[in-house]
């Protein structure tokens, strides 16, 4: 006989791993123990040496399915002579355990959802081991129920014996509940009257279809919802939210009645994450005009919570299912933030007793990578190919803001913020930092920021007494990319986005880099011009064609040119960014003038391009006059724009690839940067450098956008600061 302590480290907390491994030592004849302690599982068990060798192997190879093992460490123990296996009262100390996501409703709890039958029918909270509330309401490690917010519930008798049955699929379920005591459904509407349990979905249901707007308290925070096929509701809440035309988000329970779905999009769909995926509309959907203005694609996602299911099945249809916020500011998550920032936006709330600990906006994908990692992603841990020596905290960027916290070989990305220039998003930066350390029992000693002197994450960086590392935008980029593919480099990276502040002082963004994780060498860049007006260039891009033109020495058809172009006199920075020749190039076509958000001119010139077939203008990489010059001939000459928008996109990539191909060595490719969630651009650019006989890394796991910003300044900023000894270095352009 031998006794042995196992400590089992990675995401094995909240996922069911006590229960499994009760079953495991129970079906080996193993006697002993298992609890949660601060840095992840420990269990003790006492049998035969080779029993115990099967044991270790197969906590590994049979470890739950949302569990994932990082390691499992044993050592001797003297003999204890314990007659049973038991499941132990976790330790109290604080530590490091890994936190997992939040998880989407599992079948078998939506079979007791929807069973008159069961004590839980219709009970909007229902949940087991494999799925429910994780991250958003963990206030401490261990993940235990002492520390989450279900703590403010005391358990029934009968929720008690299944939290304590070892046969029962909610044995350690931390957040299990019912009716009996578990949190409670209210709807509050604008006559202060206040509808409760079912009554509350009645209530809501009623309001949906009478065309009101209703805030729905979810898992992260709340969304405003409402009938996507009432033209008149949607508009409302688009004028209310302040939201002009960018795409809302729609809810439904059969996606393949609202767009045309791949068997990738439908697999994102149903994945555990219940991501919003964007898919290609069916013309004949039945989905108001207002809900995804002047685009083919649609946002969708299947429901997630119990509530979500309950919504949809009584209501009969999609619903539209949008942030609960105003325009780029962060989710409304505290009952009372969402009363006072929401009160003007939605006629209702529909809302629960559960307190929300952290905001979490939905996830968004476009296969085959992320456009935003949030909710079922975070804060799943991304690699980091440097170990950090000492803890570090990436404040990001400005738009799409996240930050990362390294801890040993782990980075952490919080989930999606908003974007930083609103006061509420700056706060919800602080705090919910401040939270992320919390739960990882850290503090930062190395900072890493922009190099953007008025980014508000970098000016909070310079605030603080630590050490920092500035770590350049498009660096970052490509670091990042490098990371999550498990490379250090060297490799060229192709990184094109709108802009990034450059070492010397302009506006970068249509790079070509050579570059590790330490350091990066500028080989090529599109030349620059001025933004004429700064920031409203970037608002209007009309004003960057009218540049473009000029330097082309073509003829400027925009009336309001000859007054702004003074602004080249006062304030006009200069950029190189690749998302300003798009705007640039969808002004010349006529598709827009004016954009009412980010990307919007470059996401409708794809969609003009589609997948319409042309031959690339000659064109050498560097030069958008040149390119702004053929197509404005063309579009003169009355070539159809489609084919001038496909022409434009595969000289983009024919150029870019050619560059590459001139500089010869490393024969690895990044491609990262907003300007590459655009399929087109990077499809074409993947097929032309494996032609060339590069291997094209592009993002997967991390926004190409800068959503993904932090974890390449962590990447950078741990291999910077690693011990070890680095790869050859470049000096910065």
């Amino acid at each position: 006989m031998e006794r042995r302590r196992f400590r089992v480290s990675g995401v094995v907390q909240g996922v069911g791993f006590r229960p499994f491994v009760y079953g495991l030592a129970t079906r080996h004849g193993l006697t002993g123990f298992v609890l949660n302690d601060g840095q992840g599982v420990v269990l003790e068990a006492e049998g035969e040496a080779r029993v115990l060798d099967r044991l270790a192997a197969d906590l590994v190879a049979e470890a739950p399915p949302l569990a994932r093992v990082e390691s499992v460490i044993a050592e001797a123990m003297d003999v204890a002579g314990d007659s049973t296996f038991r499941i132990a009262e976790s330790g109290a100390e604080a530590g490091t355990a890994l936190i997992p996501p939040d998880i989407a409703t599992c079948d078998d709890c939506l079979r007791e959802l929807f069973d008159p039958g069961d004590r839980r029918y219709r009970y909007p909270f229902v949940n087991c081991t494999q799925c429910g509330p994780r991250f958003t309401i963990v206030t401490a490690v261990p993940y235990d129920r002492r520390n989450t917010t279900m703590a403010e519930f005391d358990l029934c008798r009968d929720c008690r014996s299944e939290y304590e049955d070892p046969s029962d699929r909610r044995f350690h379920a931390e957040p299990v509940a019912c009716p009996a005591c578990g949190p409670t459904l209210a709807l509050e509407t604008a006559s202060n009257t206040v509808l409760l349990a079912e009554e509350a979905v009645g209530g809501a249901i009623a309001a949906l279809r009478e065309g009101r707007i209703v805030a729905v308290k979810g898992l992260g925070g709340y969304h405003l919802a409402c009938d996507t096929a009432n033209e008149d509701a949607v508009a409302r809440l688009r004028a209310r939210k302040h939201r002009e035309e960018k795409p809302f988000a729609v809810m439904t329970v059969d996606p393949r009645l609202l767009a045309t779905v791949t068997d990738e999009e439908e697999r994102l769909l149903r994945s555990p994450p219940r991501p919003i995926v964007l898919v290609e509309r069916v013309l004949e959907a039945r989905v108001a005009p207002s809900v995804a203005p002047e685009t083919r694609w649609l946002g969708l996602m299947l429901p997630y919570t119990p509530l979500h299911h309950l919504l949809l099945a009584d209501f009969g249809g999609a619903l539209l299912m949008t942030s609960g916020n105003r325009s780029d500011e962060p989710i409304a998550h505290d009952d009372e933030d969402a009363r006072e920032r929401l009160a003007g936006i939605a006629d209702a709330f529909l809302r629960h007793d559960r307190r929300i600990h952290r905001r979490c906006e939905d996830s968004v994908v476009r296969a085959p990578f992320t456009i935003r990692r949030s909710r079922g992603h975070v804060p799943s841990a991304l690699p980091l190919p440097d170990r950090a020596s000492r803890p570090i905290v990436a404040a990001g960027a400005e738009l799409k803001s996240t930050f990362c916290v390294a801890r040993d070989e782990h980075a952490f990305v919080s989930p999606h913020l908003g974007d930083l220039d609103t006061e509420a998003a700056y706060r919800a930066f602080a705090s919910d930092l401040d939270l992320y350390l919390d739960m990882l029992g850290v503090r930062p000693e190395l900072i890493a920021h922009d190099l953007h002197p008025e980014y508000l994450a970098t000016k909070w960086a310079l605030e603080q007494e630590v050490e920092l590392i500035g770590v350049q935008h498009h660096h970052a980029h490509a670091a990042g990319c490098l990371a999550e593919h498990g490379e250090r480099g060297p490799a060229l990276a192709l990184v094109f986005d709108g802009t990034g502040y450059g070492t010397d002082g302009t506006l970068w963004g249509g790079e070509l880099l050579r570059c590790d994780l330490d350091s990066y060498e500028r080989l090529a860049h599109l030349e620059p011009i001025p933004l004429p007006g700064g920031e409203a260039a970037i608002r209007q891009p009309w004003r960057t064609a009218a540049v473009y033109l000029e330097r082309a020495e073509r003829p400027v058809p925009f009336e309001r040119w000859p007054l702004v172009r003074e602004s080249l006199k006062v304030s006009a920075p200069l950029s190189s960014g690749m998302g300003r020749l798009f705007d640039a190039v969808a002004a010349v076509l006529g598709i827009r003038e004016e954009v009412t958000y980010e990307g919007q001119a470059a996401i409708e010139l794809e969609q003009l391009a589609g997948d319409v077939q042309a031959e690339p203008y000659p064109w050498r990489f560097g030069d958008g006059a040149a390119l702004v010059r053929a197509v404005f001939d063309d579009h003169e000459a009355g070539r159809a724009t489609p084919e001038i928008a496909a022409a434009f996109h595969e000289s983009i990539a024919e150029g870019a690839a050619a560059a590459c191909t001139e500089v010869v060595e490393p024969r690895i490719v990044v491609l990262s940067g907003g300007t590459f969630q655009n399929l087109r651009l990077l499809a074409s650019m993947r097929r032309r450098l494996e032609q060339e006989g590069f291997s094209v890394l592009s993002h997967r796991l991390v926004p190409p956008n800068d959503g993904g910003i932090s974890y390449g300044q962590a990447v950078v900023a741990a291999a910077r600061d690693s011990p070890k000894s680095r790869s050859a270095s470049f000096a910065a352009a």
